[in-house]
């Protein structure tokens, strides 16, 4: 497996997250129910949004593209990983390897940025509600989410190509289940400090950026909904704005662990364990999370579902 005398290796051999075969065979059964039912959930909810009227406002708008965010995320990485648990190899190669990355790291940049693009929706939908309409227009929103995809697409293309002109002359064993940019970093023989500095100042502006827009449209929000009198429209407001906090939590919280921290602290086995959570669990938690605790898509499916129904007993 040495790679001693090569800077740019045909192949990568993925370490995965296991050697021992028995428990592989049980991580693969359990990843892939976690990824059916991630492609169910999120595929259930872009068609429940996309089927219903009601649901044809700016919030459903951006709730549709985090559903399908999150099923593109998840296959860049699930697919891979179960075929990993199969294979005796386990080998990627370089090209897959480099699109894999490219690709992942554009999504998690992204997710970020529709995060802060959701949270000045709400900022706007209800500090100022008499002026969402003309604020919150179709045309606004996409041109909105066609910056967070340039952004998003920028981010990854520094990442990808600053990672990629190094030599991997130690060896060509990725210590992760997937090409993330820090097991890469570890792989060459030459300083990296310029490398890991970039993926801070790069991966911070994207996620301090977006998590500063988060934060001051909370404290716009929760002010806001203080002053409301009636514990009705209190509860309601809060309802709204539940679902995208839980998600912010959950994303963020294993985002900055990942990679807004000194590599002299990365431990790749701890770093496997954050890495299953936000690239296999969140994608299927967050349209769980929206579907369960929103009234008005649980509805909305409810009624499709209803639909289905009886169109197959009319057959």
């Amino acid at each position: 497996m040495s790679m001693l005398n090569s800077t740019k290796p045909s192949y990568f051999v993925l370490s995965g997250l296991t050697d021992d075969p028995k428990l592989q065979i049980f991580l693969f059964s359990l990843f892939l129910t976690f990824y059916i039912v991630t492609l169910v959930a999120n595929i259930g909810i872009m068609v429940t949004i996309r089927g219903d009227s009601r649901l044809q406002t700016p919030m459903y708008f951006f709730i549709n593209n985090l559903s399908f965010l999150d099923l593109c995320y998840s296959t860049i990485i699930t697919p891979k990983t179960l075929a990993t648990f199969l294979s005796v190899t386990k080998t990627i190669s370089f090209g897959e390897c480099i699109m894999q990355m490219y690709l992942f790291g554009a999504s998690v940049s992204l997710e970020c940025f529709l995060l802060g693009i959701m949270a000045y929706d709400r900022y706007v939908a209800i500090c100022n509600p008499l002026l969402y309409t003309i604020v919150m227009k179709k045309s606004f929103c996409r041109r909105l989410l066609g910056l967070a995809y340039l952004g998003g697409y920028v981010n990854a293309s520094i990442h990808t190509s600053c990672t990629f002109q190094l030599p991997f002359c130690r060896n060509n064993k990725i210590d992760h289940f997937y090409c993330d940019v820090p097991p890469l970093l570890k792989l060459s023989c030459v300083d990296t400090t310029v490398n890991e500095l970039v993926m801070f100042i790069f991966g911070g502006l994207a996620e301090i950026s977006s998590l500063t827009t988060i934060v001051v449209s909370y404290s716009y929000i929760i002010s806001s909904i203080l002053n409301i009198n009636s514990l009705k429209g209190r509860k309601k407001a809060f309802s709204t704005c539940t679902s995208q906090l839980m998600t912010v939590g959950l994303f963020y919280s294993t985002i900055v662990f990942m990679y807004l921290r000194p590599s002299s602290s990365y431990a790749m086995s701890q770093d496997r364990i954050a890495s299953v959570f936000y690239t296999v669990i969140i994608p299927m938690l967050n349209p769980l999370i929206y579907s369960l605790r929103n009234k008005d898509v649980t509805r909305a499916f409810r009624t499709i579902i209803e639909k289905y129904r009886l169109k197959l007993l009319l057959l």
